[in-house]
């Protein structure tokens, strides 16, 4: 079982910065991957960036390169996601999700293959 709470959403303008956090507590120990996913209204959920148990492997939806950046600290259990230059189409909720025993060096993009979801933050951006 793994627990996964997101923070850090907000108002935020146009060109602004916000940086989301994903606490995970897990049961037992194991390797999981991690990913971030946005849900705008009226929309299908999309994938934003996603991140290796190790943290040596990255991805991101092409929406969000050379904005947006994930991180994680494998000691404290916790993943970021640094949003820089945001747009009025970033507004959406986000939700954090975790997948146990993946590989090192594996990233998942698809949300079908995650098996622990947060219960989202929301994040607005005016323009």
């Amino acid at each position: 079982q793994v627990q996964l709470v997101e923070s850090g959403g907000g108002l935020v303008r146009a060109g602004g910065s916000l940086r989301l956090s994903c606490a995970v507590t897990a049961r037992t120990a194991s390797t999981y991957a991690l990913g971030w996913f946005r849900q705008a209204p009226g929309k299908e959920q999309e994938f934003v960036a996603a991140i290796s148990w190790d943290g040596s492997s990255t991805d991101y939806a092409n929406s969000v390169k050379g904005r947006f950046a994930i991180s994680k600290d494998t000691p404290k259990n916790t993943m970021d996601l640094q949003m820089n230059s945001l747009k009025a189409e970033d507004t959406a909720v986000y939700y954090c999700a975790a997948k146990q025993f993946v590989r090192s060096g594996v990233v998942i993009t698809t949300p079908l293959q995650y098996d622990y979801w947060g219960q989202g933050t929301q994040v607005t951006v005016s323009s």
